[in-house]
């Protein structure tokens, strides 16, 4: 059963706070007085064929644990369950429930099949070999969350879809019925079955074209179950929401935090690996597991800079750090064994080694 709540108090607190990123003439804004896009594409074209680039892409296959509908049925139903896919895609199992996070088994983060960001890697699981979906959430519209073909394929397979305010449009127009989406402003929160997801704000932006910008929601996520709380970034600059939503929701057993796809021209829209642990501490988090990083050439660092700056910024703060092979099972409340994989030589192991 789905109810959607937002109580007086959060209704009043998200009014006070939060509330202005409507826009008095449609669509969505970013509130903090410092903030700044820097989008333009010329700019950034410029600046992909002049600067020089050190390792934008993996020169080895990226190791991946492959897992099988299978192998994802045999989990215990009563452990709550995080695989990383690829970028901010995540297969999590909670309260029994299997959801996808952001699913993108494209192999491009593009509008064209022929051109644009193209993936280090194969997804563990491919979309024919997922197990039973009863979820799925979207953070918000760009290319490289949202992905039309993996959309179009769960349409039939897949009864609730919660997205940010204004995206159930992209996915009305694919062919998802109408009531099978919940579209959420930031504070309001949509309940299944024992599983409570709040969308959370960010400091981002949206837009799928050119001329469709901040039209659609961006959102973070706040997922609980009965014996866990999780929270989902999506993208973000650093901002004081990640300390209003510690203060409201904290702590959390686990933390998926943007990690990469960071540069001196987008400080207000995505956050350095600093700014990502800050952000981790900000939340009250207990383990922080980085994401948007490993799978797409989506800004002007090395492939592998995120994951060894945030390593060595999580062993200097003593943060526990998830660092996952793609595909690899993380249970909940547990320390797994995870390791500096982006160094590796290239390997592929089955589920079932």
């Amino acid at each position: 059963m789905l109810t959607t709540t937002q109580s007086k108090t959060a209704q009043s607190e998200a009014i006070n706070s939060l509330a202005s990123h409507h826009n008095l003439d449609g669509g969505y804004i970013n509130t903090a007085k410092d903030f700044t896009e820097n989008t333009a594409i010329l700019p950034l074209l410029k600046r992909y064929i002049t600067e020089d680039r050190i390792d934008a892409q993996p020169k080895n296959s990226i190791p991946l644990i492959e897992q099988t509908a299978h192998s994802l049925e045999q989990l215990p139903p009563e452990q709550d369950s995080v695989i990383r896919l690829g970028h901010s895609s995540i297969f999590i199992q909670i309260s029994g429930q299997n959801w996808l996070i952001d699913p993108v088994f494209s192999n491009r983060a593009s509008p064209f099949s022929f051109v644009g960001p193209k993936r280090f890697h194969q997804p563990p699981i491919s979309l024919e070999s997922l197990p039973h979906i009863d979820g799925v959430m979207i953070s918000h519209d760009h290319y490289d969350h949202l992905d039309k073909q993996t959309i179009k394929y769960l349409t039939n397979k897949v009864k609730h879809f919660v997205v940010p305010l204004g995206v159930d449009k992209h996915l009305i127009k694919w062919g998802v019925p109408a009531t099978h989406i919940q579209s959420l402003d930031w504070w309001q929160s949509a309940r299944f079955d024992g599983v409570t997801l709040t969308a959370t704000p960010t400091q981002h932006f949206s837009g799928r074209g050119l001329f469709d910008k901040n039209e659609t929601l961006w959102a973070s996520y706040v997922i609980e179950s009965e014996t866990h709380k999780l929270f989902f970034s999506g993208d973000s600059g650093y901002f004081d929401g990640f300390k209003q939503i510690g203060e409201r929701f904290g702590p959390f057993d686990l933390t998926m935090v943007e990690t990469g796809a960071y540069d001196k021209d987008w400080p207000s829209i995505h956050m350095t690996p600093e700014q990502s642990l800050q952000a981790h501490i900000d939340l009250k988090g207990h383990q922080m597991m980085p994401i948007h990083n490993g799978t797409f050439d989506l800004a002007f660092h090395s492939w592998y800079e995120p994951l060894n700056r945030i390593t060595d910024l999580a062993k200097q703060e003593n943060v526990d750090l998830l660092t996952p092979i793609m595909g690899q099972i993380i249970s909940v409340g547990k320390t797994p064994e995870t390791s500096a994989w982006w160094e590796h030589k290239p390997e592929r192991i089955s589920a079932a080694d």
